[in-house]
């Protein structure tokens, strides 16, 4: 494991438990992001927020739409200004000390956020970061927590057309849901690409404007489905010339691969899709709980696709929904013959009770 991923994995753990605040400081450290510009806000609640921001009244700010009453918590992190953005590639901070100030407009001021719930939708998130936004000149990065996941959000802005003192809030982009307890492999790459040394690396940005843009391009959706696209292609590439298929009906092992490689990725993106939706559980893709239900985990053997896959494929999702006549989904392809290396009927029971959990 390289070392920023581990960093970033430790950081994240830590959320499982101690003070938001001191572990979203950590974690924006880890990140190259630090500074002891800072207020303390008392208490950190939404009337300590209220008070020292002097919102009372201020119609720019809605406390409906911001779901101000499942704030469990609010922390001002730290305001990180142009200056401090240094012009080398090291990126050594300094910042000072000092209160926050109010009158930069070229800065960022971080906040954490802790909410009541679980879980929230993308819009309500998204919601909440836009009324944060509307009081301030200045973009205000939140990390939410909620339950045992985080979202990193950040919005887009651009200056009035009308009046160049005042700016125009775009659309609001969230890193959401990252799981402290087992983060998603792709949430680590989009944080690693987020930190302050990756982004200088490829922007080589020069002052706050530049690191916008950078920032921007990082979590541009379309750029994330391109780097998604091409990965992807670079696999597909290189699997069909690795692979191995029975010849069947066609003989040509070209075509017999790439026509086979290609419908691997397709059901494998449908099931991941679905998975999401939180219809295929996540233990099944979760390497710790693999290891406990296969006899053999060998990447060089095919037992997890011929216990896992292939059931998902044609035993469950190829079947016909459930009928108490028909209850096709409740057989996977191994029982009654051979267990494709499973340790045992206990094992079989396991991964149906998993596929079945309500």
């Amino acid at each position: 494991m390289s070392e920023p991923k581990k960093k970033i994995e430790d950081a994240l753990h830590q959320f499982a438990d101690g003070n938001l605040a001191k572990n979203a400081k950590n974690l924006f450290d880890v990140l190259g992001y630090r500074s002891k510009r800072t207020m303390q806000l008392e208490p950190n609640t939404y009337d300590g927020f209220l008070s020292v921001f002097e919102l009372e009244g201020d119609e720019r700010f809605n406390p409906k739409r911001a779901l101000v009453e499942e704030w469990e918590s609010i922390d001002l992190l730290f305001q990180l200004r142009e200056e401090e953005i240094k012009d080398n590639t090291n990126l050594e901070f300094d910042f000072g000390s000092g209160g926050i100030d109010e009158a930069r407009m070229e800065s960022y001021l971080f906040f954490a956020i802790e909410l009541s719930g679980d879980h929230y939708t993308r819009t309500q998130l998204s919601q909440i970061t836009r009324e944060m936004n509307k009081p301030f000149d200045m973009p205000a990065v939140i990390l939410f927590q909620h339950g045992t996941s985080l979202t990193f959000a950040v919005i887009d802005r651009r200056l009035n057309k009308d009046d160049e003192s005042k700016d125009v809030l775009l659309k609001a982009t969230l890193i959401k849901d990252i799981n402290v307890d087992d983060p998603h492999p792709a949430h680590i790459l989009i944080l690693i690409d987020l930190s302050i040394t990756k982004l200088h690396e490829k922007y080589r940005f020069r002052n706050f404007e530049q690191l916008h843009e950078a920032w921007k391009k990082t979590l541009d959706t379309s750029e994330l489905n391109k780097r998604f696209y091409k990965e992807l292609a670079d696999w597909y590439f290189w699997a069909v010339n690795e692979v191995t298929f029975p010849d069947g009906a066609e003989k040509d092992k070209e075509i017999r691969n790439a026509t086979s490689v290609i419908r691997l990725i397709t059901r494998l993106i449908f099931v991941w899709f679905i998975k999401e939706k939180g219809l295929v559980p996540d233990a099944l893709f979760t390497e710790a709980k693999i290891r406990e239900i296969l006899v053999n985990t060998d990447p060089q053997e095919s037992t997890y696709y011929k216990a896992i896959l292939q059931n998902l494929f044609f035993a469950t999702l190829n079947q016909e929904m459930n009928t108490p006549e028909k209850p096709q989904r409740r057989k996977f392809r191994g029982e009654g013959r051979q267990h494709y290396n499973i340790t045992s009927s206990t094992a079989i029971n396991a991964i149906l009770s998993i596929l079945m959990k309500p």
